[in-house]
């Protein structure tokens, strides 16, 4: 696998921004991190899969106070590579209002498009036990 320090850089900026958006409620910017097609796969958590960054959005926006209060990203690996596609992953950490948290890993993979890396596909898979062998 052979990618620039650059772009690994610019993948974990892209992939950390998702939950600056998220907690300030700025849903309209998800273009920024997601393709315009993106698939984001919820299906672990019975909510199917979204398709495109508008209809993840608006999922969101429905979701209201139900979202967390905070999303955290954190130990971000560069799985593959091939061209101008990366895959990643990486674990997340949500903070509910109430105080209850929940970890998930996201599984992701990266476009390198005009506007920058962007996420393409995403499969969130929460971690519901303390060891997976």
């Amino acid at each position: 696998m052979s990618v620039s320090t650059a772009d690994q850089l610019a993948i974990q900026q892209v992939i950390g921004l998702h939950g600056h958006l998220s907690d300030a409620g700025a849903f309209d910017r998800f273009g920024e991190v997601f393709t315009d097609d993106v698939i984001y796969d919820l299906t672990a958590f019975d909510a199917g899969i979204v398709r495109g960054h508008v209809a993840l959005a608006a999922l969101a926006r429905e979701l209201g106070d139900s979202n967390p209060v905070g999303h955290h990203v954190t130990n971000v690996v560069l799985t593959g590579a091939e061209g101008d596609v990366v895959t990643a992953m990486s674990k997340g950490l949500v903070v509910y209002a109430e105080g209850t948290c929940a970890s998930v890993v996201y599984h992701d993979i990266l476009e390198r498009t005009a506007a920058g890396w962007r996420i393409a596909r995403r499969r969130v898979t929460p971690r519901l036990r303390p060891l997976h062998p």
